[in-house]
């Protein structure tokens, strides 16, 4: 592998050096006012590109996984029932971690490249009269599959029928790269983590909570410790942790923020969705298809292709890395050696991707597959002259 070329994983992502060096930075005093100035604007900053104007946010020195863990062991308890799809490897890893708990989920089976089923969340939340149901779980962007979903659908499935579960969204590969309206589409829990749209190394799980959510934190009896979010306020209040933070981690979150709100969300998201669409022309330009099934669920953050019948995709994973020193993701899962995934979010630009395009290319080329060498290329060149937008800029 060469560090001298961008990663094409969907995470972690490539790193400005301007963030870099922002966690790169001397040992402060973190129970001190120099402290708060780093956490109070970095939290202040998430809230916004959650588009949210009353979210608690609680930033943990974790993954996104621990971000999950927050969501349900602040609001939930022992034998409470979740709704949740599975619909990749990350919904599945969720439901797995509700099963460890203790709690009762009801699981809507998915296909692998469909996005959630609203309509199969509004006839179950429909027929449970007694609201034995206390929250709902969405994955708006199923990073194994490609597959973005409709999170104001599952809103107006729960709204429609006047039930109060909770609504629990892992944004953890669209937060800072795609559209996101905690207010708007009434979330109640938002996960994500410091690795994807925020373009830092993996080591914070980052949570916004509504007011709902925080009032059913009063009442939850699942085990907390570290993840518990009354500990982290009543941190919050004297510029502390109840524990050492990641104080260089939260300082680049601080000036990631930053660096996304010059930006301008609606910019950055218009530049991961034209990015992306330059990778669908590629993919269609060989031939291929992707995992997910229609446009109205591609993910404008990662890719996942699917590769003929009975070729190992891994292959073009393992080959990129040996022979170009380029990565790009493994199919995980029920896809597993059926897709390889390109990953197209953080600090890239359209120069970038055309690179991993064409190693794509060679890639599959090298491997034997009926890849015409410059066709993927061609036709992402075709769409970004068409496609113009101001250069992205690191504030380095």
């Amino acid at each position: 592998m060469s560090f001298q070329n961008p990663v094409f994983i969907p995470g972690p992502t490539n790193i400005p050096e301007s963030l870099r060096k922002a966690c790169d930075m001397p040992t402060i005093d973190h129970r001190s006012p120099l402290f708060g100035q780093i956490l109070h604007p970095a939290r202040q900053g998430v809230r916004k590109i959650l588009k949210s104007e009353t979210a608690e946010v609680f930033i943990f020195p974790s993954t996104g996984t621990g971000g999950w863990e927050t969501a349900l062991t602040n609001t939930l308890s022992a034998g409470d029932s979740v709704l949740a799809a599975r619909n990749g490897m990350f919904s599945h890893r969720w439901i797995d971690m509700c099963n460890r708990h203790g709690l009762n989920v009801k699981v809507v089976e998915t296909a692998w490249g469909d996005g959630l089923p609203a309509d199969k969340y509004a006839k179950i939340l429909s027929a449970d009269k007694d609201h034995k149901i206390k929250a709902v779980l969405a994955t708006h962007n199923e990073t194994a599959t490609g597959v973005k979903s409709d999170i104001a659908a599952v809103r107006k499935a729960l709204d429609a029928v006047g039930h109060p579960a909770l609504l629990f969204v892992d944004g953890v590969s669209s937060i800072a790269s795609m559209d996101f309206r905690m207010d708007e589409w009434g979330v109640d829990v938002a996960v994500t983590g410091s690795q994807k749209g925020f373009m830092l190394t993996a080591g914070l799980a980052i949570v916004g909570f509504s007011s709902r959510a925080m009032e059913a934190t009063r009442s939850a009896s699942l085990p907390r410790t570290f993840f518990d979010v009354h500990d982290m306020s009543k941190g919050y209040q004297v510029n502390a942790y109840p524990y050492t933070p990641a104080v260089g981690l939260l300082n680049g979150l601080n000036e990631s923020c930053k660096m996304l709100l010059e930006e301008g969300l609606e910019n950055v998201f218009a530049r991961h969705y034209r990015i992306a669409e330059g990778v669908r022309a590629a993919v269609r330009a060989w031939g291929l298809e992707l995992c997910a099934t229609s446009p109205s669920v591609y993910s404008d953050t990662v890719s996942a292709i699917r590769t003929p019948e009975g070729f190992d995709a891994t292959e073009i994973v393992t080959h990129a890395a040996s022979k170009y020193g380029v990565a790009f993701g493994v199919g995980l899962g029920e896809v597993a050696g059926k897709v390889f995934r390109i990953g197209h979010l953080g600090s890239l630009t359209d120069v970038m991707t055309l690179s991993g395009i064409a190693t794509a290319e060679m890639c599959m080329a090298d491997l034997g597959l009926n890849i015409e060498l410059g066709s993927g290329v061609a036709a992402a060149q075709d769409f970004y002259r068409g496609n113009t937008v101001v250069a992205q800029q690191d504030a380095a």
